[in-house]
This record gives C-alpha cells, sequence and structure tokens, in this order.
C-alpha cells in the first residue's frame, strides 16, 4: 500500500462553525479512499498527530479491511482450475482530523491568529459531510480507529447512531483520561520550550506574555520543538 504523506484529496467546507463559537475560515478535510464506492463503506479515522499514511498498515488484501476482489479457487473433476470472484469487499474511507498538518492545520492557514479550539464534534459533523454530501454514501457498514481514532468512533455512535452497523472503537477511550492529559502537557510543554514559551494548561496553548506580539516559529524552533516532542512521545 502506498505511504506518501502528500497522496491524499481535500474536501472544501467553506467557512467550518465550530461547537467554540469560532470558525475555521476555507477550511478542508484531507481524506484517502480504498476500493469501489458501490462496497460497503468504513470511516476509519487518523489519530492524534497521525497523517492519513500512518493508517495504511491495516488495510490490504490479507487483512480484514480488504478493499480488493476476492479470489476462490475450485479444482473441477477434470482437475482444471476454476476462478470465482467475489465483488469488492469494502470501501474505506480515511479522514484525517483538524491539525493532522493535511486537513486544515494551524501550519496550512496562513493567519495570525491561534488556530481555534476544535472537537471531536466538530470533526465528526465535518467527516459526515464528507460522507453523505461528497462521497454520496447515505449509510456505513462500519466506523473503526484506535486511539484518537476510537475516540471519533465514540463521537460518530452518540453523534449519528443511526449512520452505521457496527462501531469498532480500540485502544481508546470516549474521554481523555487525567493520566493522559497530564503526558500531553509534558510533551507539548518540551515543545514549546523551544519558542522560551510555557503551556498555559490542558485544552489551551501557550501563555500569552503582556506587550509581546504573536509571532509565528522560525524554522530553528519548528525543528528544535519538534524533535523534543518526539523524544518525549516515543516513550509513551
Amino acid at each position: 500500500m502506498p505511504s506518501d504523506t502528500s497522496d491524499f484529496d481535500a474536501f472544501q467546507l467553506g467557512d467550518w462553525e465550530l461547537q467554540c463559537g469560532e470558525s475555521i475560515p476555507d477550511a478542508h478535510i484531507a481524506y484517502k479512499t480504498f476500493g469501489d464506492r458501490e462496497s460497503p463503506a468504513i470511516v476509519y479515522p487518523t489519530w492524534f498527530s497521525g497523517a492519513i499514511s500512518d493508517n495504511v498498515w491495516l488495510i490490504g488484501e490479507d487483512k480484514t479491511l480488504n478493499p480488493k476482489q476476492v479470489k476462490q479457487a475450485t479444482a473441477l473433476p477434470s482437475d482444471v482450475l476454476k476462478i470465482t470472484v467475489n465483488s469488492l469487499k469494502y470501501f474505506i474511507i480515511i479522514p484525517a482530523l483538524f491539525g493532522n498538518g493535511q486537513s486544515s492545520s494551524p501550519s496550512n492557514q496562513e493567519s495570525d491568529k491561534p488556530f481555534p479550539k476544535v472537537s471531536f464534534f466538530d470533526n465528526v459533523r465535518a467527516q459526515h459531510e464528507l460522507v453523505t454530501k461528497h462521497l454520496k454514501i447515505e449509510h456505513l457498514h462500519a466506523v473503526l480507529g484506535w486511539s484518537m481514532g476510537a475516540g471519533q468512533t465514540y463521537q460518530w455512535i452518540t453523534q449519528y447512531p443511526e449512520m452505521m452497523d457496527f462501531a469498532v472503537p480500540f485502544c481508546g477511550s470516549a474521554k481523555t483520561s487525567i493520566h493522559n492529559q497530564v503526558f500531553l502537557e509534558g510533551v507539548k510543554s518540551a515543545m514549546l520550550a523551544a519558542k522560551i514559551q510555557s503551556s498555559a494548561g490542558s485544552k489551551a496553548g501557550a501563555i500569552a506574555v503582556e506587550g509581546e506580539k504573536r509571532r509565528q516559529w522560525s524554522p530553528k524552533e519548528k525543528e528544535v520543538g519538534m524533535k523534543a516532542f518526539g523524544r518525549g512521545y516515543a516513550g509513551w
């Protein structure tokens, strides 16, 4: 399966209103599909910080998430091999979270303002728009995902309960635990230190310094900050 991080499509959402009362101007959701659109559809969202390509390893002819035709071989009495080809198994849709660098994110939105707070509700509503308005799919076979993908799966169940036959959240939770929030604060603080900033706490950005104008990250700050973030995250 391809793993190119630039190998995806984008669906334009326009100015996307958020649960917090703010909006993402000219928003888009990145996505990639596998298989035939006429097959039973599965939504398989990305996890925290994950790119679309990071989900692809669970998709293949030898996997449960199989978008390919299945060939069955049967030996006839004449010892001639008969090949029966079944229909395509699943149509798999991988939508990217806002903020992952492929869907609308601080890194691809030109704005002097901080990126607005985005919830699971906002992400799943955008995914529903992608599925129903753009891909023209009225019903899903399943929604599944791990980690923050599992969190989005739980959100799908509560937000659009009649939309799917099955929901399969694994290695994740419906609400981020305090322990997990503490861990995320650690790696976030390590990253912000590269810009000589401190965290404003869980679910917030950096502490604003009075009189200091907000500025973009320099290339060096990005490099140092992301390396520090990665070292901390690797142990998780």
